[in-house]
C-alpha cells in the first residue's frame, strides 16, 4: 500500500499527506505559454455568451412559465432569474480576469481550493457540456424531422430499430453527422467556428427583435388585468400575478436554467486577446442582452394573448397563427433552428477546452491535450469529443440525463463563488510585518494567541490576509456550503407546501436562517488580500454567498434520481483520478521537484529557483515526513 500511495504522490499513510496531495494547488503565476491561439475579440465572446445561452428557450420558455406558474409576472420571473444568474456571471468576470486559461470552474477550483475538487468540477463539466450538446442536437433533429412530417423518424424506426431498454427507438445519424460536422467546424479553428457562431447568432437575435417589434402592434394591458371571473378554472385569480408570489418564485428558478450556458466564455480565456478586459465585459453585456431578450419575449406575448391560452410547447408560432401572421411564423421556425445551431455551438466549443485544460495538467490521458500544429487548436480531443457526443445525441434517450446537467452546472457556478471569496480573503504568511503608512504592523504578533471571539470578528483590526484568517475564512465557506443544504431541505417544503406551513415552521425557518447571514458576516470581517484585480465582484461576500444559496437551493429541488445517476458518473470519475490523474499530474511532478533549500542534502546538484526555492533531480529526492 505504502508503494501505491509513494506512486501516487502520496508521501505517506498519514491523514496529513493524502490531504496535501488531494489539495495540492496550480500556482497562480503559472505563466508557462499558450499553445492556443489567442483570436477572440470582445465581440466573439459576447456572442458565443448569447448564442450558447439564447437558444430555442426564448421561443418557448416564456409561455410555459406564463401559462403554468407565473401568468404576466412571468416578466419578474425573468428578472429574479437574471439578477441570480448575474450573481454567477461576475463571479465568473472576476475569475475570467484572474486567471485567463482554459478550464472555466475547472481551473479556477485547481488555483484556490485544490487537485481534487478541480478534477471533480472539471469531470461534471465534460458531463454537463456533453449531454448539453447531445440534447441540443436532438432537439435540432426533432425540430427539422417535425417539419418534414416526421419523414426520418419512420424511416428509421422501421429499417433500423433498437430495442433495448434504455436507448433510443431508432440510432439517429442525422444526430451524429451534424455533431461530427459541428465538432470538425470548431476544430478547424477558434476564430473560424465563432464566425460561424456570430452568424447564427445574428439571426437568431434578428428574429427576436422582429417579434418584439411585430408583436407591439397587437399589444393589450387589458391581459395584465384579467378579473378572476373571466379566468377558467384551474389557472389562478386573474391579474397581473394570478398563482401569487409562490407562482413568481416557481417561475424564477425555471427561468433561470434559461440563462445557463454563458460560462462558456470563461472556458476561452486562453484564446482571448485580451482576457482580463474582455471576459467580465462580455459576461456582463451577453447577460444583459439575454435578459432583454427574455423580457421583451415575454412582455409581448402575455399581452398579445392571456396567459392561460398561451401553448407551452410552441408560444410563438402559435400566438401568430392566432393572429393570421403567417409570415411571422415562419421566420420564428428560421430563428429557432438559428438559436439551436449557435447553442449548438456554445455547448460543443468548451467541451474540448475543459479535456485540453485537464489532460495538459496531467488529471486525463495525454493524448486528449495535443494541440494541432496547424489550426491550434486541440484538433484530436474536439473530434474525440464530437464523436462521443454524437454518439449520446443518437443511441440515448437524453429525457432522463438532462437533468444531470443542472448539477453540473449549479455545482459549478456554486465553487466558482466559493473561489472568489477563498483568493478574497487568502494570506501569506511571508506578508506578516509588512507595515502601512502610520507604521503599524499590519500583524500583531503579539496577540496571535488571541480568543476565538476575536479571531471570528477580528476585532485587532488586522487588514492584510494572513495564512491564519484565510484557514477561517476556507472553514467559514464550507460550513456555509453544508448549511445552505440544510437550509434548503428546510425551505423547499415553503415552496412544495405553502398550505401546511405552521407557524411553529416558520419560527424554525428563521433560527435556521440566521446562520447564513452571520457566517457571511464574519467572512466580511476578515483581513482581505492586498492583490490588484482587473475587475472585482462587488458587495463580497454577500453576493456570492446570496449566489451560493440560489444554487445550492436548485440543487436540493433535484429528483432522487438525478442525484443517483450523478453520483455513478462521480464514481466513474473517481477510477479515472485514482488509477491515473494523481499518478501523473503536472502539479505532483512539480511538487517533486521543489524542496525547500535546507532540506537538500547535495546543494551541487540543486538548481536555484525563483522564490528561494531550488530544483533537485528527481534522483536525490526521498520523502521524510
Amino acid at each position: 500500500m505504502d508503494e501505491f500511495l509513494e506512486s501516487c504522490g502520496m508521501p505517506s499513510l498519514s491523514i496529513s499527506g493524502a490531504y496535501h496531495v488531494l489539495t495540492r494547488r496550480k500556482p497562480m503565476e503559472d505563466t508557462t505559454e499558450s499553445k492556443l491561439a489567442k483570436v477572440l475579440s470582445a465581440f466573439d465572446l459576447t456572442a458565443l455568451g448569447i448564442g450558447s445561452t439564447l437558444g430555442v428557450g426564448v421561443y418557448v420558455l416564456a409561455g410555459e412559465v406564463s401559462k403554468v406558474y407565473a401568468g404576466p409576472a412571468v416578466v419578474i420571473s425573468f428578472l429574479i432569474a437574471a439578477i441570480a444568474s448575474i450573481f454567477a456571471g461576475l463571479c465568473y468576470a472576476e475569475f475570467g480576469a484572474r486567471v485567463p486559461k482554459a478550464g472555466s470552474a475547472y481551473i479556477y477550483s485547481y488555483v484556490t481550493i485544490g487537485e481534487f475538487m478541480a478534477f471533480i468540477i472539471g469531470w461534471n463539466l465534460i458531463l454537463e457540456y456533453a449531454i448539453g450538446g447531445a440534447s441540443v442536437v436532438k432537439g435540432l433533429s426533432t425540430y427539422l424531422d417535425k417539419l418534414l412530417n416526421y419523414a426520418m423518424r419512420d424511416y428509421l424506426s422501421k429499417n433500423f430499430a433498437m430495442n433495448i431498454e434504455g436507448l433510443g427507438d431508432y440510432p439517429d445519424f442525422f444526430a451524429l453527422i451534424v455533431t461530427v460536422l459541428f465538432a470538425l467546424a470548431i476544430a478547424v479553428g477558434a476564430k473560424e467556428s465563432t464566425r460561424l457562431n456570430n452568424v447564427f447568432t445574428f439571426l437568431n437575435l434578428s428574429v427576436v427583435l422582429f417579434v418584439i417589434i411585430a408583436g407591439l402592434f397587437k399589444v393589450s394591458l387589458s391581459n395584465w388585468s384579467i378579473p378572476k371571473s373571466e379566468v377558467p378554472e384551474g389557472y389562478g385569480n386573474g391579474g397581473f400575478s394570478p398563482y401569487g408570489l409562490t407562482g413568481i418564485i416557481r417561475g424564477a428558478a425555471v427561468c433561470f436554467y434559461g440563462f445557463i450556458g454563458f460560462d462558456c466564455i470563461a472556458t476561452a480565456g486562453e484564446e482571448a486577446k485580451n482576457p482580463k478586459k474582455s471576459i467580465p465585459f462580455a459576461v456582463v453585456t451577453s447577460l444583459a442582452m439575454i435578459f432583454l431578450a427574455y423580457f421583451g419575449v415575454s412582455t409581448v406575448l402575455t399581452m398579445m394573448l392571456p396567459y392561460f391560452e398561451q401553448d407551452e410547447q410552441a408560444p410563438l408560432p402559435h400566438v401568430f397563427s392566432r393572429y393570421g401572421w403567417w409570415v411571422a411564423e415562419y421566420l420564428v421556425t428560421i430563428g429557432a433552428l438559428c438559436g439551436l445551431c449557435a447553442s449548438m455551438m456554445g455547448a460543443m466549443f468548451p467541451l474540448p477546452r475543459i479535456v485540453f485544460a485537464m489532460a495538459s495538467d496531467g488529471l486525463l490521458f495525454k493524448c486528449m491535450g495535443d494541440i494541432s500544429q496547424r489550426f491550434k487548436t486541440p484538433f484530436k480531443g474536439t473530434l474525440i469529443t464530437g464523436v462521443l457526443t454524437g454518439l449520446l445525441a443518437a443511441i440515448f434517450k437524453l429525457s432522463q440525463l438532462v437533468s444531470i446537467m443542472s448539477i453540473g452546472t449549479l455545482l459549478a457556478y456554486s465553487m466558482v463563488a466559493s473561489c472568489v471569496l477563498i483568493l478574497r480573503y487568502d494570506g501569506d504568511d511571508r506578508r506578516e510585518g509588512r507595515s502601512i503608512g502610520n507604521g503599524r504592523s499590519l500583524v500583531d504578533h503579539t496577540k496571535s494567541n488571541c480568543n476565538l471571539w476575536r479571531r471570528l470578528f477580528n476585532t485587532n483590526n488586522v487588514l492584510l490576509a494572513n495564512k491564519q484568517s484565510s484557514r477561517l475564512v476556507t472553514f467559514m465557506i464550507t460550513l456555509y456550503f453544508i448549511w445552505c443544504f440544510v437550509f434548503s431541505r428546510l425551505l423547499e417544503k415553503v415552496e412544495i407546501e405553502p398550505h401546511s406551513i405552521t407557524p411553529p415552521y416558520i419560527v424554525l425557518l428563521i433560527i435556521a436562517g440566521l446562520p447564513l447571514p452571520l457566517i457571511l458576516f464574519i467572512i466580511s470581517r476578515q483581513p482581505r488580500s492586498a492583490t490588484q484585480l482587473a475587475f472585482k465582484v462587488p458587495l463580497v461576500p454577500w453576493l456570492p454567498g446570496l449566489s451560493i444559496f440560489i444554487n445550492v437551493y436548485l440543487m436540493v429541488r433535484l429528483d432522487v434520481m438525478t442525484w443517483v445517476r450523478f453520483g455513478v458518473w462521480i464514481a466513474i470519475g473517481l477510477l479515472i483520478y485514482f488509477s491515473y490523474g494523481i499518478r501523473y499530474s503536472r502539479q505532483r511532478r512539480r511538487d517533486t521537484r521543489l524542496m525547500l533549500p535546507e532540506s537538500v542534502e547535495s546543494s551541487e546538484s540543486a538548481l536555484p529557483l525563483h522564490n528561494g526555492y531550488t530544483e533537485v533531480p528527481l534522483i536525490i529526492m526521498k520523502n521524510t515526513s
